[in-house]
This record gives C-alpha cells, structure tokens and sequence, in this order.
C-alpha cells in the first residue's frame, strides 16, 4: 500500500466492516462503504421496537464470554451490557427439569480429548472414542449442543475447537446489550460518518478488478467505484459469488475450508408470560429451555419482563427446510411449544400478539448464520489474512483465530486487526 493517504473500498456494512471503516478514516484514509442492503449490521438486524415491545434482535442477540472490543465499544459509545440470568430447563421424558451442567462422562470426555494428537471432525472423534451404547447419551448431548450453539455440521467441525472452546474455560456467561446491538451498530456508522467516510446502500459488488495497482468494484446494477485497495468483509458463503483478481481468487478459495452453518429464529409476542406456572411448575425465572421437539431451542428475556419466546433451529437441520414460509415455521414454533408444554395450538395462537421468523439460509445477503471451525481452518484463516502486496484484503468473523470465532466480537476484532495491518504496512 501507498504510504500516502490511500482510498479504501470495504465491501459489506456489517460489524466487521464498519470497525474497519472506522479505524481507516479516523487515520486519515478515505474510505467508501458499499452495501447490498438498505441499512448497515448485515446479519444484525433489529426488528422495530413497536412490533415486540423492545428491540428485539432478528439476528445476533448475545455477547459471549469477556468480548473485550465489544466491550471497549460500548464503553466509547455510553451503552450498557445486561448481563443474562434466570435458570434452563430441560424437556426429558416428557418433563420439564432444570438442567444437569456438564456432559455425561465428562472425565472420560476430558481424557479422550487431552490425549487427542491430530485434529479430526467431531462425528468421527465421537465414532472413534464413544461408539458404545453407553455413551449414546453423551454423543446426543454434544451432538445437540455442537448443532445448536455453533450451528455446526458435526461431520466437519473441528474436535480442537471443541476441546479449546467447551473443556478449557467452558464458552462464558451471556449479555445483552441495552437497546440491542443495533445501537451499537448505529454509533459505529456515526463515527465512520463522522470521520467522512461515505456509505453506500443498495451496492451489491459483484467483481473486484485490478489495473496498475489501484481497483475498480463493480456492482450489480453497473456503477463502478475505482479506490487504491478493497476489504472484503462479506460472509464467507458469497465469495464464490464474487469475482475477484487472480490472486485474490486464489485465496478466497481457501474459505471453502471454513465452516458456515445456518440458523432459523422465531419471535412469538404473546399477551402474557404464560409459561411461567404451567403444571405447578415455576417457570417465572425460565432463561433458556431445551427439547427435542422440531424447534428444540427456546430462550426468554428474562430478567426483562416481556412475554416473548424465541425459537432456535440451527445447524444442518436448519438446512432442511428452505422451502417453508415465515408462516409454515411460526407455525412451527408454535407447535413445538404446544408440545413442549401439553397444550392446544389453538390457545398459544389465541395469546400471540406478534411473531416473525427469519431463515438466514435464504437472505440473499447472507445465505447461512456464522462460521465454524473445520480441522483445515486455521490453515485457510492464515492464507486469506496473509498481506501479499495485493490491493485486495478479507475481513470478517470467520476469519478470527480466537475462540469466539462466529461471534460479533470475532467480526469486530477481525475489521480492527486488517485496518491495523494496513495502516502498520503504509507507514
């Protein structure tokens, strides 16, 4: 890069981009945004407070662990981190109980696992160290847990990732952020405004070309923005979609090595919080509930006092239903609530006051939820990080070395480390 203020094109006005944008601005780059859709957060998206009585989060809701430059953020933006409480319950056997912490046989899990050389795919591991009957239950337990929290495919997640992310310091309490993660979206676009930086909506890129080391994007509907360089902080499923120089091309094939997963969310508004003494059980202080209904998933947001139940159907299972409408799935929510807790459909749909569902396997901008690690990941990470001179640079959550890779904080962590890179490379 020229050591000179250069110009910066960043592809995508998620979390990841927008921290870039921020730091290059705010070092005197001149930087360009250009986004696909009508607003900046990409997969965080806050739904209108009018419609669930909060803001609510159709897309990233929580902030993992110590997330040490969400945290920063939102101490530079003024915005308060609530943290989670309450208790989880477990449908077993068709009875509600709080959940047991911990995986059974977990000394044997800990072994097998410290003991592992060579990473290999969690289904293999699992077929290898606990194929017996009696560790049907704690393949089931991981299994679950590897599906629904990192929306992962077993046959490809890493058993590293698995062992550095559950068996060393566990994945860490859970926080909300007051006033949602749009508000810390909408203060990251102030500042790149502040700092100049132009944002433009409705520019889906879909070639980068470069000529005589500077860059032209070119978008879908045919306006071409020339610049010295581009990031690219798309999701990792839509870099096959764009083309990219040869070296750049080269690269971004290295993200087929990453894992993607998907994630369906359901949001239910009802008239009250029923559930909180259903069969003379105390649910008043429910958090998260887990079942192996369709929607096996379900969370409150409790301690905040609004009657509202969401769903969680994530992982490969999410895949397999791309053809069913916004209704077909809040009507499987509704189903699977009716029978997590033995009650008529009909008397949940009498209390529903809003509901919506959101399958981001089938947003065009998206085409799936998060990232995961695969046994050949941290491989493929270092070549789409490496600075070779070129004009074009990859940003995002997936390519986050961290342990909370798939998380915002593994977005913004990424947009801060490139822009740090090329500012350290232009000096």
């Amino acid at each position: 890069m020229p050591s000179h203020s250069a110009h910066f094109l960043i592809v995508g006005a998620g979390a990841a981009g927008l921290m870039a944008g921020r730091e290059l601005a705010r070092a005197g780059q001149r930087v360009t945004v250009l986004e696909a859709r009508d607003r900046c957060g990409g997969r965080i998206h806050p739904l209108p407070a009018a419609q669930f009585g909060y803001p609510a989060e159709g897309g990233a809701e929580f902030v993992h662990g110590p997330a040490p430059v969400t945290g920063g953020l939102l101490q530079e933006a003024r915005l308060a981190l609530a943290p989670t409480a309450g208790t989880r319950w477990n449908l077993r056997d068709g009875a509600l109980a709080p959940s047991r912490l911990g995986f059974p046989h977990a000394g044997r899990l800990h072994q097998a696992l410290a003991g592992l050389k060579n990473d290999l795919p969690i289904a293999e591991f699992l077929a290898t160290h606990f194929a017996d009957p009696q560790y049907d239950e704690l393949r089931r337990s991981i299994t679950r847990m590897l599906e629904g929290y990192d929306a992962a495919d077993p046959a490809r997640a890493s058993t590293f990732a698995l062992r550095d992310e559950w068996m060393d310091q566990g994945i860490g309490p859970h926080g909300r952020i007051v006033g949602g993660y749009g508000a810390l979206i909408a203060f990251l676009e102030t500042e790149c405004r502040r700092h100049e930086a132009a944002i433009h909506f409705g520019s889906a890129v879909t070639a980068i070309e470069e000529s005589g080391g500077a860059i032209a994007a070119r978008c879908h509907d045919g306006v071409a923005h020339t610049a010295d360089a581009a990031i690219v902080t798309v999701p990792i499923s839509l870099l096959p979609a764009i083309a990219l120089p040869a070296d750049a091309r080269e690269k971004a094939a290295a993200c087929a090595d990453i894992g993607y997963g998907n994630v369906i969310k359901i949001l239910l508004r009802f008239t009250r919080d029923w559930w909180a003494d259903q069969g003379r059980r105390d649910l008043a202080d429910l958090s998260f509930l887990f079942a192996n209904t369709k929607v096996p998933t379900w969370w409150t947001q409790y301690p905040a006092g609004y009657p509202v139940l969401t769903g969680w159907f994530a992982g490969p299972k999410a895949d397999t239903v791309p053809r069913l409408t916004e209704n077909d799935l809040i009507e499987m929510g509704l189903a699977s609530l009716a029978e997590i807790f033995a009650l008529p459909v009909e008397r949940l749909t009498r209390d529903l006051v809003a509901a919506t569902a959101i399958n981001w396997g089938n947003d065009p901008f998206a085409r799936g939820a998060y990232s995961y690690a695969t046994p050949a990941t941290r491989r493929a990470q270092s070549i789409l990080k490496q600075p070779d001179g070129g004009c074009v640079f990859f940003s995002g959550e997936a390519l986050y070395a961290g342990r909370e890779m798939g998380t915002v904080e593994a977005a913004l962590a990424s947009g801060r480390e490139t822009a740090q890179t090329i500012l350290a490379g232009a000096r």
